[in-house]
């Protein structure tokens, strides 16, 4: 059975999610689990857009050891040089080099014809080649590019050294049956294809990425590019659970293998989901809530008597076990210190003591602390002390509301000049506490979307709230947990407008010309 690469974007083109702010360590979190998923490639970022993002790479690079570590880079003399700066001391470095090959937008985008385009592709691939042995060459928007030219670069940048093609659906446009034809014409077309690993990176536009992605695999490319959960641009990417657990679970049709350690997949997609403040839907295929849930009385009684009859996973392929540890105030140290490892985190003592203290006062209160509290407690403490994201630290609320009342909420918030107050009436509680926090900063954020969810199923559980707002051109998404669902909400608030206020004080640095060779 042949080997299916898995090239995960996450932290590059998931990333891309309107709002989506990753700070470094966060992005280190996210690279430690895929590698233990062991994924085949992990695309840390595009180090040239933001030191932020250079520096997240770098220490990716040097820490992740296991996958190929790969740096984005457009056909740009500086972007390429600064992506080396980035993955070079990684163990199995790659420069990923992309440049359109469509002819809307070599025209309208860049103004120029297709022989000029693919010389200055060229140029910029020999230059990666120069610096990094491995280099992966991506033809931008290749599913509406003509086929003849597209073969034609193909076989010109697998002669100049390229190791990896790319064959990118940038737009989502094309459909099974075509795209799969076009992977197979250019290897009938490519008298080099040989020499080089094909792949493919399809967007969700229509809702086809993933049958797409498979549908390339049947007819020669043997690397996937995608997302955990499907994130990305639009409407996403190729989910990579979709993808892994397809093969896995058709092996009989696909023949083929990937390295991924499936049991992995679950608790990846929910760190995933945490960070970047994007919940999975819960009728999501492999990952979602529903995934394994059964209501009708005719499938129940199909799964009590043979689980096939319905499931054509196993919940424990993904990670998924009825043995969930459950802990007290009484468990002490060693017990959360294990939990907390087996979880993927790795604290180190300070951190580790500020968890214990989190973890006693959630545990006084609801008495049972599962899986998720204790997930939730770790995002908050380690996340929570980052200087990108602490211009503001929410401190305490009080609300005086009844029936017929409207709401007046009173708000504290603590930054470097010290403590602040300011309050604040609204339609609801909740809408009284984000005014007194506005209030507080000085400035006005546009709500964008808000949700509150219970982490655990009992009445004591944990809140998790998750916050998109906006201020001027920056956008972000903020998170909060407690057993309070109101205080959960306003730390969630504050997070969001700790993350706008960070890009747009930072906001030039992710600025940059492109000069080109």
């Amino acid at each position: 059975m042949e080997r299916i690469f898995i090239f995960d974007t996450t932290l590059r083109d998931g990333e891309q999610i309107p709002g989506a702010c990753l700070n470094p360590r966060e992005k280190m979190e996210i690279a430690l689990q895929l590698a233990r998923l062991q994924v085949d490639a992990i695309e840390a970022g595009f180090p040239v857009s933001s030191p932020g993002d250079f520096e997240a790479v770098k220490a990716i690079s040097e820490k992740v050891k296991a996958p190929t570590i790969v740096a984005l880079a457009r056909a740009v003399r500086k972007d390429i040089e600064t992506a080396w700066d980035a993955i070079k001391k990684a163990e199995r470095p790659r420069i990923h080099v992309f440049l359109p090959s469509s002819d809307v937008h070599i025209q309208k985008k860049f103004g120029t014809d297709r022989e000029k385009q693919l010389e200055r592709g060229l140029e910029a691939l020999k230059f990666a080649k120069s610096l990094c042995p491995e280099v992966e060459y991506s033809p931008e928007d290749a599913s509406r590019t003509d086929p003849a030219y597209l073969a034609k670069v193909v076989e010109q940048v697998i002669g100049a050294g390229a190791t990896v093609v790319n064959i990118p659906d940038t737009v989502g446009y094309a459909v099974p049956e075509q795209f799969g034809k076009l992977i197979a014409y250019l290897g009938e077309a490519v008298s080099n294809i040989d020499q080089a690993v094909i792949s493919v990176h399809c967007h969700n536009d229509l809702g086809l990425a993933t049958a797409n992605s498979l549908a390339a695999i049947e007819n020669g490319a043997r690397q996937v590019e995608c997302t955990m959960n499907g994130l990305g641009e639009r409407a996403g990417n190729a989910s990579l659970e979709e993808i892994v657990m397809t093969i896995k679970t058709r092996k009989d049709y696909f023949k083929f293998h990937t390295s991924v350690n499936t049991r992995e997949i679950v608790r990846t997609s929910n760190l995933v989901s945490r960070l970047m403040g994007m919940p999975v839907q819960a009728n999501k295929a492999i990952v979602g809530a529903n995934a394994f849930a059964h209501s009708s009385g005719i499938h129940q009684d199909g799964i009590l008597k043979d689980r096939s009859t319905y499931e054509i996973i196993r919940p424990e392929d993904l990670g998924i076990t009825e043995h969930t540890m459950v802990l007290t105030a009484r468990s002490g140290r060693h017990a959360l210190k294990d939990k907390v490892s087996k979880m993927g985190y790795d604290l180190d003592a300070q951190e580790f003591e500020a968890v214990y203290e989190r973890f006693l006062s959630v545990a006084d209160k609801k008495r049972q602390v599962y899986d998720k509290d204790v997930d939730i407690i770790v995002h908050d403490v380690i996340f929570s002390h980052l200087v990108n994201s602490k211009a503001y630290t929410f401190e305490s609320y009080k609300l005086a509301t009844g029936t017929h009342e409207s709401p007046a909420a009173l708000v504290r918030l603590r930054s470097e000049e010290g403590t602040s107050e300011a309050s604040a009436e609204g339609d609801g509680p909740v809408d009284a506490i984000f005014k007194a926090i506005d209030n507080v900063v000085g400035a006005y954020h546009k709500l964008e979307d808000f949700q509150v969810k219970a982490v655990t199923e009992t009445k004591e559980a944990m809140g998790a709230a998750t916050v998109r707002v906006s201020r001027e051109e920056a956008r972000a998404l903020g998170r909060g947990s407690s057993t309070d669902i109101l205080e959960a909400s306003a730390k969630a608030y504050v997070e969001a407008i700790n993350r706008v206020h960070y890009l747009l004080r930072h906001r030039s640095e992710a600025s940059h010309s492109d000069n080109g060779f």
